[in-house]
C-alpha cells in the first residue's frame, strides 16, 4: 500500500529531526550579566512563581522505581534546588509495568496525584484522558524548547501536557561485545543470523537470550514484540494507520505476529536462562554485563543502570535492532522519552510549571548529562550529546544517521493494549501459543480503542 501524505510527512519529519538531534545544536548561554551557573527565564521559559520569588515551596514528585528513573529524577531535582534553595521536592517512586500504570490512573481518578509525575509519552498517556486530568502546557514559553517530533506524543485535542524526561531510546537487543568477539560472532542483520548466533552461544555454555519475568518486571517481556515494529513498518508502511482505524490486526498480519513467534522460539530452543521466570530486571542486566548472558531484548534506557552497577563493563555493551528477514532493510525501532506532567488537582501548579521549565531546558539536560549517561538523542532544542557517549548509544545513532529507524508503534497510534506484558510472558513461558496471544491482544486493544472513542471500532 502507498503511504498517505500525512503519514509520509510524519515519518519524514521523525527521521530527519531525530538525525538532526544527534548533531550538536548550538549551546545555550546565560543572559549577559547573569550569575555563573544561573538559569535564565528566556532560555527556560520559567515563570514568576513562588519558586522563583524565594518563598518556601514544597512539591511532591512521582517517578519510576527503576534505577535510571531514580537517577534522572535525582539529578534534575538536585540541580533545580541548587538554583532555588527555597524549594523542597519530595520524591516518591512507583513500580513499572501494569502495577505502575494502575497506580497512576488510580491517583488521578481519586485526586491524590503528586504535584508532578513522570510517566510514558505516547499511547499510555492517551489512556490517562489528559484533557480531563492534566494541566495544559501549550501556552507556556518553555514548550518552544521541545523538538517537533516529540510534541505529538504528549498532545491531545490541540493541547500539550508534558515535557521530555531524558533522551530518546533504542529498542532492540543489548549485547555483550566481549562474548561476540570471543566466539567470533558478528551483529546479525537477519533473523536467520540471529538464530545461528544463538546456537553457537548456547554451545559455548552461555545464555544466548536473557529474559526477566520476575516480580513486577514482567514489562521487560514485551521487547521482542514492540521493538520489532521497524520490520513491521518495512513490510507495510501503512500499518499504523490501518491498525488505528481497525483495518488490520496482529493476529491476521504475519509480520506483526513475528514478535510473538520469536518469544515462543526462544523458549522452545532453550535460549533463555533456566530461572528466567523469576529473574529480575537488575539481575538480567548484571548477567549481561558479566557475560553470563550474551543478549537482552531491552530499551537502551537500561545503559545507565549497567554503568552504575558495572562501571568497568559498560563499554562491553553494544546495541542492535531486532533483525528481520532482509539484511538490506535492517534497522531499529526508537522510543521517545517519558515526560513530566502536572495533574489539575495540584495546589502548586505555577511552581510545578517552573520545575518543568527547567526540565525542558538545555540546563536541565546538562544536569542529566552530569549524572546520567544519555541513552539516545535528546528532543530538547539546544541540547546535545556529550563527547564521551556510550558505545551502545553510538550504535543507535548509526541507525538514525543512516535513516534506518522508525519510532515505535505507540508513537504513531494511541492504541496499545494494557495486557501485552502478561500475554508475552505466557508465550515466552510456553503457556500460550503466538496465535492465541495475538488474538487475545487484538481483543485487549479493541477494548482500549473503544474507551478512547476511536472511529472504526
Amino acid at each position: 500500500m502507498k503511504l498517505t501524505k500525512p503519514v509520509i510527512l510524519r515519518l519524514t519529519s521523525v527521521l530527519v529531526v531525530l538525525a538532526m538531534l544527534l548533531s550538536a545544536c548550538g549551546e545555550a548561554t546565560n543572559t549577559p550579566g547573569a550569575a555563573p551557573g544561573a538559569t535564565n527565564a528566556a532560555a527556560t521559559g520559567t515563570q514568576s512563581t513562588a519558586a522563583a520569588s524565594g518563598a518556601p515551596v514544597i512539591l511532591s514528585l512521582l517517578t519510576g522505581d527503576d534505577q535510571t528513573a531514580k537517577d534522572q529524577t535525582n539529578a534534575l531535582v538536585n540541580a533545580y534546588k541548587t538554583l532555588h534553595s527555597n524549594v523542597t521536592i519530595n520524591i516518591e517512586t512507583r513500580p513499572g509495568g501494569t502495577d505502575g500504570d494502575n497506580q497512576v490512573k488510580t491517583r488521578l481518578a481519586t485526586g491524590e496525584m503528586n504535584d508532578i509525575f513522570f510517566y510514558n509519552s505516547g499511547s499510555l498517556l492517551q489512556a490517562l484522558k489528559p484533557t480531563q486530568t492534566l494541566v495544559d502546557l501549550s501556552k507556556e514559553p518553555f514548550i518552544s524548547n521541545l523538538a517537533d517530533v516529540f510534541v505529538p506524543t504528549v498532545s491531545q485535542n490541540g493541547q500539550i501536557f508534558g515535557v521530555p524526561l531524558g533522551a530518546g531510546q533504542g529498542g532492540g537487543i543489548l549485547y555483550n561485545k566481549k562474548v561476540f568477539s570471543q566466539l567470533g560472532l558478528s551483529v546479525p542483520k537477519t533473523w536467520a543470523e540471529f538464530e545461528s548466533n544463538n546456537e553457537k552461544i548456547k554451545a559455548a555454555g552461555i545464555t544466548p537470550v536473557l529474559q526477566s519475568y520476575g516480580g513486577s518486571d514482567t514489562w521487560t517481556s514485551q521487547l521482542f514484540v514492540l521493538a520489532d515494529y521497524y520490520n513491521v513498518a518495512q513490510a507495510n508502511s501503512n500499518f499504523a494507520t490501518d491498525y488505528t482505524s481497525n483495518k488490520i490486526k496482529f493476529a491476521n498480519d504475519p509480520t506483526a505476529m513475528e514478535g510473538f513467534t520469536y518469544l515462543q522460539e526462544g523458549f522452545q530452543k532453550g535460549w533463555y536462562e533456566k530461572d528466567f521466570a523469576t529473574t529480575k530486571y537488575d539481575q538480567a542486566l548484571k548477567m549481561l554485563a558479566d557475560g553470563k548472558g550474551a543478549q537482552y531484548p531491552m530499551l537502551s534506557f537500561a545503559l545507565p543502570a549497567i554503568q552504575a552497577n558495572s562501571p568497568d563493563k559498560i563499554n562491553d555493551i553494544g546495541f542492535f535492532g531486532i533483525p528481520g528477514k532482509d539484511a538490506s532493510k535492517n534497522g531499529a525501532t526508537v522510543w521517545m522519552p517519558a515526560a513530566g506532567y502536572i495533574p489539575k488537582t495540584s495546589k502548586n501548579i505555577p511552581s510545578a510549571k517552573d520545575f518543568l521549565a527547567f526540565v525542558a531546558s538545555p540546563q536541565g539536560v546538562d544536569a542529566l548529562n552530569a549524572k546520567v549517561p544519555p541513552t539516545g538523542p535528546y528532543v530538547i532544542k539546544g541540547a546535545k550529546l556529550p563527547d564521551n557517549v556510550l558505545p551502545a548509544v553510538k550504535d543507535i545513532a548509526a541507525y538514525i544517521d543512516a535513516g534506518k529507524s522508525t519510532p515505535a508503534l505507540e508513537f504513531f497510534s494511541p492504541v496499545k493494549g494494557p495486557n501485552l506484558e502478561q500475554l508475552c510472558v505466557a508465550v515466552g513461558s510456553g503457556q500460550m501459543s503466538p496465535q492465541q496471544a495475538a488474538a487475545n491482544y487484538d481483543q485487549d486493544v479493541a477494548k482500549q480503542a473503544k474507551q478512547l472513542g476511536l472511529p472504526g471500532w
